[in-house]
């Protein structure tokens, strides 16, 4: 019970921590991806900055030396406009274009791995306003989201399950968040009806935690079922199954 105790507080003091940290920027001024689909989104969008960095770079370099050319010669002013150039290159398009955070009422829009992508940054860009335990509920759901999609990308659009995981995920899950960050900071911490915000928030996003791990384990154990109906099906074509076994018994008193 004391292992669990401070395991407990560690948790709570590394998510505070987390929260400190996004409140003045992220350590290093970047946000932690809290799942594999937004983490790919945020490098697509480094590279993407990268390139501009090296298409200005060229851009600069071609006229310096174009310039050179024509007037024989940049000299030592025009080698250090050119530094200052790079530089300052550099320093904007490291920061510009910034990645773009999609709205909450545009969570649940394209496809399931989209949906998952889109939810997973929206959720990241809320995290600096959230109590400690909640961020690491947030974490949290960013691996069972992942999972989520990968599965969803293979489960027929007509599958019941669908349409509740679009309105769970890309409505219910925001709402709650944004009806939060409605509330005054001051009061978050008041009792209200018998619980304060913080505890609401903390306990409805477990639940939709839970609702979607139990989505997951639901889905993964349809496709157990298909897979143990395969199996059986090439033991029967086989020889490996009861039709087998059945054969070979009429073959034996030969």
């Amino acid at each position: 019970m004391n292992d669990l105790t401070r395991d407990s507080e560690r948790l709570l003091s590394d998510s505070r921590q987390l929260l400190i940290d996004n409140r003045v920027g992220g350590r290093h001024r970047r946000v932690t991806a809290i799942g594999r689909e937004s983490a790919q989104v945020r490098n697509r969008h480094r590279l993407k900055k990268l390139r501009n960095i090296v298409i200005a770079a060229a851009a600069i370099l071609a006229f310096a030396t174009i310039a050179g050319i024509v007037i024989d010669g940049i000299g030592f002013v025009g080698i250090v406009l050119t530094f200052f150039a790079l530089i300052a290159a550099a320093g904007i398009f490291s920061v510009f274009p910034r990645i773009s955070i999609p709205q909450a009422g545009d969570l649940n829009k394209g496809t399931p791995r989209q949906m998952v992508a889109r939810t997973e940054l929206w959720l990241e860009s809320q995290r600096a306003a959230l109590p400690a335990p909640a961020v690491a509920l947030v974490d949290d759901l960013g691996v069972k989201l992942d999972l989520l999609g990968q599965q969803l990308e293979t489960a027929p659009a007509s599958h019941d399950s669908i349409r509740d995981i679009r309105e769970l995920v890309g409505e219910t899950l925001p709402e709650m968040v944004q009806s939060y960050t409605r509330v005054p900071a001051a009061m978050r911490k008041e009792e209200h009806a018998g619980a304060t915000a913080d505890e609401r928030l903390v306990e409805g996003l477990a639940r939709i935690s839970g609702e979607i791990d139990s989505i997951n384990r639901k889905i993964a154990n349809g496709a157990l079922d298909d897979l143990a109906v395969q199996h059986r099906y090439l033991g029967y074509r086989y020889g490996d199954g009861p039709a087998a076994a059945e054969g070979s018994s009429e073959e034996a008193p030969r």
